[in-house]
């Protein structure tokens, strides 16, 4: 597959399917620094909107996919950082929407909801997907460690603000951390809130992958399912991508490459999600780790690999 600049996958995704995603900020540059990101911590915090990457060149990208494949069960503005820190990115959604019959997605964690323009923009997608795991300033500090500017209460004005104009989808994710946000009490406050929001899913995911700090310790998902009742609409349990088919997915060391300079995988799970067998998986990153592309990390007690390059470029998980 040619290597593109803004465009990745598709890739398998845990709540999409096979999404194919689109990457509009510069590494790590987001209006928060959650203790659970998978791509560590955040480089360049801000809350500044500018035209961070051509939005010109990344419409060339998606249209020569699009001729060339055009293969996915969904498109989703999703990488590095905050997509909606970029000023021009409702033209994107706008695009994929005009040109395309893939549904268009935005996963965002709803800090720039509170201004006009952006929810103006946000509402160009399909389904928009946002984030809440706090309940207060202080929780709001504890786990996702907002830029100064931010503030709790502003951040809840602008989801509720943004579901009352939003006629599409809007998906509700609730991020647990043993510990921190995990106990049914904090919970239920988590759960009052996104009442007043009024999604139409709400997901509890956890540390399933390798968090940015250490601390952030993962809930087994017996434990998840016992929070579910506590939510309105009833919460589901966010899980791995099992893999169904692997129709339009080219399996090849460069795809496993990339997707490796995204995330890192266990070499169990680069087998689950391309449907390979672990000794052709094992053939692969033998080959990568030799020429020095990829490493090892040890994360709680599991192996995973991930390229060299990965601590400066990396993309969120879908």
């Amino acid at each position: 597959m040619e290597d593109k600049k803004y465009l990745f996958g598709p890739v398998p995704s845990r709540r999409f399917g096979r999404s194919l995603g689109v990457d509009i900020t510069p590494y790590k540059t987001c209006s928060m620094d959650c203790v659970f990101c998978q791509l560590g911590r955040t480089t360049n915090k801000t809350v500044t909107r500018e035209e961070y990457v051509e939005t010109d060149a990344v419409i060339t990208e998606l249209d020569e996919w699009l001729k060339r494949d055009g293969h996915a069960d969904y498109i989703t503005l999703a990488g590095s950082g905050e997509p909606t820190l970029h000023s021009r990115f409702g033209e994107i959604l706008e695009y994929i929407r005009k040109k395309s019959i893939i549904p268009a997605v935005l996963l965002t964690n709803g800090t720039m909801l509170q201004f006009q323009e952006v929810r103006d923009a946000a509402a160009c997608a399909d389904i928009v997907k946002i984030s809440l795991s706090a309940w207060d300033q202080a929780s709001y500090g504890w786990l996702n460690r907002p830029h100064q500017q931010l503030r709790f209460d502003q951040l809840i004005g602008g989801q509720k603000a943004f579901r009352a104009q939003f006629k599409g989808q809007l998906w509700l994710e609730v991020f647990l951390v043993g510990g921190i946000n995990s106990i049914p009490a904090d919970v239920r406050k988590i759960a009052a809130f996104a009442k007043e929001i009024i999604p139409d899913r709400i997901q509890l995911n956890t540390a399933v992958r390798p968090p940015a700090e250490d601390f952030a310790a993962a809930l087994s998902g017996e434990r998840m399912e016992e929070l579910i009742d506590l939510f309105c609409p009833t919460a589901e349990v966010i899980t791995e991508f099992e893999t169904k088919n692997a129709d339009h997915v080219q399996v090849s060391q460069e795809e496993i490459f990339s997707m490796l300079k995204r995330r890192p995988c266990t070499a169990n799970q680069i087998g689950e999600i391309f449907g390979m067998h672990l000794n052709e998986v094992s053939k692969y990153l033998g080959n990568l780790m030799r020429t020095g592309q990829i490493r090892m990390e040890l994360k709680k007690r599991s192996v995973y690999y991930a390229a060299e390059n990965q601590r400066e470029k990396g993309c969120a998980s879908i």
